[in-house]
């Protein structure tokens, strides 16, 4: 059975081609902040951690990395570790420009590696069959190339509830995302969270399609309480 986003996507297309190409100019107006992408940080246990992502994962929104993801979610584990950090996260980054990225970082060895990635994904048009296999590609080179013991998996990001995207578009692409987040939930062997947390538009960047501040300290304690449990 087709699903209903892809009947839609035919149906609409020449106007969701419009409305996307004006979305992404303006989703693309802001920066990724500037700050450290790796270090060590905090007392007690060591914790190595490895960040891989798309913008939301690099911290556009924010205006420093450390009142974005990493950053904040290094502070929470600083609390009570000696955590090791290092940041893999591009705007515009796909799961498979993901996979190709990280064959030229050294391969050092972490305890977690957290993957923040999703919404590019689904603009990209790539299909659900092809993304499972590439998420399960990224989680085999996670394991075994940087021997990380536990994935933890962030779920797609609600496009449906995402201000800069106007409707159709914006329920075409929200469709599309749940659709997918069904599909990787059930992949096995990584720790997915679903993405339901208490974002409005008061927590977005100013570009609307961005996490801001408040959120990424949000998405960062609903990661944390996964990663120390």
């Amino acid at each position: 059975m087709i699903a209903i986003d892809n009947i839609a996507k035919l149906a609409l297309l020449p106007v969701l081609v419009v409305q996307a190409l004006m979305a992404k100019r303006g989703a693309q107006s802001l920066p990724e902040p500037p700050g450290p992408r790796s270090g060590t940080d905090g007392a007690g246990p060591p914790l190595r951690i490895l960040i891989v992502g798309d913008s939301s994962g690099a911290g556009v929104g924010a205006a420093h990395q450390d009142e974005a993801l990493s950053g904040r979610l290094r502070d929470i584990l600083a609390e009570d570790h000696k955590v090791t950090w290092r940041l893999e996260a591009r705007t515009g980054a796909t799961t498979a420009s993901t996979l190709e990225t990280l064959h030229d970082v050294p391969h050092d060895c972490y305890d977690v590696a957290v993957v923040a990635l999703g919404v590019n994904d689904v603009t990209s048009g790539v299909t659900g069959r092809r993304l499972l296999a590439q998420r399960a590609a990224l989680h085999r080179m996670l394991r075994e190339d940087f021997g990380a013991a536990r994935l933890v998996v962030s779920g797609m990001p609600p496009l449906g509830n995402f201000p800069l995207l106007p409707n159709p578009l914006r329920w075409v692409l929200g469709r599309t995302a749940r659709r997918f987040d069904a599909r990787l939930a059930s992949q096995t062997g990584v720790e997915y969270i679903r993405f339901d947390l208490p974002f409005d538009a008061r927590m977005m960047a100013s570009d609307g399609f961005h996490p801001g501040p408040p959120a990424y300290r949000v998405w960062a304690e609903h990661l944390a309480r996964e990663i120390l449990k």
